[in-house]
């Protein structure tokens, strides 16, 4: 048995060389999106697979609870220098979309597989239908450039040069892909080393024993966390502005059910499985990781000590429908998950807070929004892709402070690129880059401003995928009587004859000389506007956070050349309303919901969950189209009798479903 102080040395140790290992890929990565913005992963995990060792200071922090298991069973006869790998969303439920390629190394001592290294590299390009494989647009895995399911790419240390061939064939810049992926073995390897010195430091039994007691120990402060939440359902739902381009909203819903030291997260009542990319693929894996990194943001907010490690998924449950949005079916496409994984972290943030009002912050931006560019280079005469800049937006009010400006609390693992180094890289100029005044909601601590950026293009028919673009109609709620966020938006040519707002488009094709801005979502505030130190707001107002007129108009404070009128504010904020309410979400939100409420959507639920998969999405289409003029329970079942009246060949309804009209 392992005693305390041994057991966080372990610890200590898996840290480091988890450390050692995004080190290593860091610094010798070739993408842009690798070295600089940082979308890789890097893991120790344990003989099944499970995760035991993750790095805090670089990389995405979405995968401490991420298990391997079921694609290393799918790879068969493992030997020391092998390096197996899949990037395809529906073998294994590794990867979770085309972009993202995984690989994996056994660690073996004393001929025997004591541990694995495994990790992720973001690839710039996957090839398919659009630069950098990714747009909300697609409709079939299929257009989400080329996969591979489990198999060795490493064959006792040698490349199998047939996979990188294809590979190359396939994808847009393959000495990019290639660049990365060797990097990533590098970084295997070197948590191989590791992981073999602590099994000589340890002895084998050991180590092998250490490694699951760390996963216990991650388990009990897991279940400490929830015996000390109110035992309760709590539910909370969200949207994504659109579920397929110029579209309907996406819904997600979560009953969050608290019974002592176990959760429940059941996400019944979510939408159907997309005909757009927004789609997760968890399998229906009741603890996958993917459904669980919202999780894991209110666990280490709560005891920022806690290990993270495979174990503390244990006291959850998921519960993911199959053929909805968050365990879709093959082919469904599933390029953009993250969008919607943003928005199930705002989903579950929202449940959270309202079992712990005291401890919870307000809705962050939620759009960690990724800029990819390609364009001709006329320096060089070769085409570029690349991903500029992360448009990333506030975080919500904490309750002890404003929320981060610009780093939006769930996405700050993204790092931005210096623009020195963007230019040289890739023929564009940026013209502005900075924080948006006014993004952030009022609130006695106010949410974090957005970040804006607008950068000019001069190679003809420069194609622009700024992929997870949202919250541009659905702002991040605020709590406790706290403001919603501002908006997200993208425009091309802004403040000239040729402006052309895109709305919640995520693609644009420039033209030389154009210039296009986008901007984040600003973090939801937190309290009672009205309660914010005067001073605070004034100080707000200097350095550029907020604009006179909202100080006034939000904050209730007046400002005479700078300083506060005090009078003039106590006169002015004891005619003004407070919010009562818990969330506040915006006239967006709330206009939307007049119509479609709570019973229209469970109606809805109803009507699609009996319905074939493949009809799920269709049938919500048209019932949407023939919600005008209706709204409530009773207008989804008008609008879904004239759907079935128009498509002859749309099946009926189970006698169960029909017998609940």
């Amino acid at each position: 048995m392992f005693d305390k102080m041994t057991l966080q040395v372990l610890a200590n140790h898996a840290r480091a060389a988890a450390e050692n290992m995004a080190l290593t890929l860091h610094r010798t990565a070739h993408s842009a999106f690798v070295k600089e913005t940082q979308d890789f992963t890097v893991m120790l995990m344990d003989r099944a697979g499970d995760t035991f060792g993750v790095p805090m200071e670089l990389g995405a922090t979405w995968y401490p609870g991420l298990t391997y298991g079921r694609a290393i069973d799918m790879v068969d006869d493992y030997r020391p220098g092998d390096v197996a790998f899949t990037n395809d969303p529906y073998s294994g439920h590794v990867a979770t979309h085309a972009p993202d390629t995984h690989l994996w190394r056994p660690v073996f001592v004393e001929d025997e597989i004591i541990a694995w290294t495994g990790g992720h590299i973001h690839n710039t390009d996957m090839g398919g239908a659009v630069p950098a494989s990714l747009s909300r647009s697609l409709t079939e895995i299929h257009q989400e450039g080329i996969r591979f399911p489990p198999m060795k790419l490493v064959n006792e240390g040698v490349f199998d040069q047939q996979i990188l061939r294809i590979m190359e064939t396939n994808v847009r810049k393959p000495a990019l892909n290639i660049g990365d992926i060797k990097a990533l073995v590098g970084a295997l390897a070197t948590g191989e080393r590791k992981v073999q010195a602590m099994a000589a430091r340890f002895g084998k039994a050991g180590f092998v024993q250490g490694v699951a007691a760390l996963m216990d120990q991650a388990e009990a402060q897991a279940r400490d966390i929830l015996s000390a939440i109110p035992d309760g359902e709590y539910v909370f739902a969200d949207y994504a502005d659109e579920d397929s381009d110029h579209a309907n909203p996406c819904r997600l819903k979560l009953t969050l059910r608290i019974n002592g030291d176990s959760a429940v997260l059941d996400f019944t009542g979510s939408d159907p499985q997309l005909g757009s990319s927004l789609n997760v693929p968890s399998g229906g894996d009741p603890r996958h990781t993917i459904l669980l990194v919202g999780v894991y943001y209110v666990l280490y907010t709560l005891n920022p000590r806690i290990l993270l490690n495979t174990g503390l998924t244990r006291p959850f449950t998921c519960i993911a429908p199959q053929g909805t949005v968050l365990n879709p079916v093959e082919p469904a496409a599933v390029g953009m998950r993250s969008l919607t994984c943003a928005r199930l972290r705002s989903v579950i943030f929202g449940a959270f807070s309202q079992a712990i009002p005291d401890r919870m912050p307000a809705a962050p931006a939620g759009n960690n929004c990724i800029v990819n560019v390609m364009t001709r280079d006329e320096r060089t005469q070769k085409t570029v892709i690349a991903a500029i800049n992360p448009v990333v937006g506030g975080g919500g009010g904490m309750p002890h402070r404003d929320g981060t400006n610009g780093s939006g609390a769930d996405a700050a693992y993204l790092k931005n690129t210096p623009i020195e180094i963007t230019e040289t890289e890739v023929p564009v100029e940026f013209v502005k880059y900075g924080l948006a005044r006014d993004s952030g909601g009022a609130g006695y601590w106010r949410g974090g401003l957005a970040t804006e950026m607008a950068f000019r293009v001069f190679a003809p028919d420069t194609r622009i995928t700024a992929r997870n673009r949202d919250r541009s109609f659905f702002r991040p709620w605020g709590v406790l009587g706290g403001h919603a966020g501002g908006l997200a938006d993208m425009v091309i040519n802004p403040d000239s004859n040729a402006e052309r707002p895109l709305g919640a488009r995520d693609t644009a094709i420039l033209q030389p000389g154009d210039v296009i801005e986008i901007r984040s979502a600003g973090g939801g505030g937190r309290g009672d506007p009205l309660q914010r130190a005067a001073w605070r707001v004034a100080q707000d107002v200097a350095r550029g956070y907020v604009s006179a007129s909202v100080a006034q108009a939000e904050y209730g404070v007046v400002l005479d050349k700078g300083a506060v009128d005090e009078a003039a504010t106590e006169a002015l904020r004891a005619t003004m309303p407070t919010h009562a309410a818990h969330f506040h979400y915006g006239p967006e939100r709330d206009g939307y919901e007049a119509q479609w409420n709570a019973a229209a959507y469970d109606r809805l639920t109803d009507i699609l969950a009996a319905l074939p998969i493949h009809w799920r999405f269709f049938a919500k289409t048209e019932i949407f189209r023939r919600m005008a003029g209706r709204s409530g329970a009773e207008g989804v079942d008008t609008a879904f009798a004239e759907t079935c009246a128009r498509f002859a060949d749309l099946p009926q309804l189970p006698a169960s479903a029909e017998a609940a009209e």
